[in-house]
């Protein structure tokens, strides 16, 4: 089974925007979710963090990054194979 990325930000966060623009500029496939347009997306990150919304938060399989830089989100995606 291939593993799906997930980037769970906002459309007003410019980091959470960085982000998506950078893998857009990839090629890389992920699902976009809008913590502030979707409660469903929004209770999946916070309970990775306690019941708190934080975000951008990049999520794959059952590990995540809160706020990566370009160069932990590349590390991220070598470890799970995905280009």
């Amino acid at each position: 089974m291939e593993k799906k990325l997930e980037l769970y930000g906002a459309s007003w966060c410019l980091k959470s925007a960085k982000l998506r623009n950078y893998l857009q500029s990839q090629w890389i496939e992920f699902d976009d979710h809008d913590v502030e347009d979707d409660a469903a997306a929004a209770e999946r990150v916070k309970a990775r963090y306690e019941g708190v919304l934080k975000f951008p938060t990049v999520i794959v399989g059952d590990e995540h990054l809160k706020n990566p830089t370009i160069q932990e989100l590349d590390a991220f995606l070598e470890k799970h194979g995905i280009e």
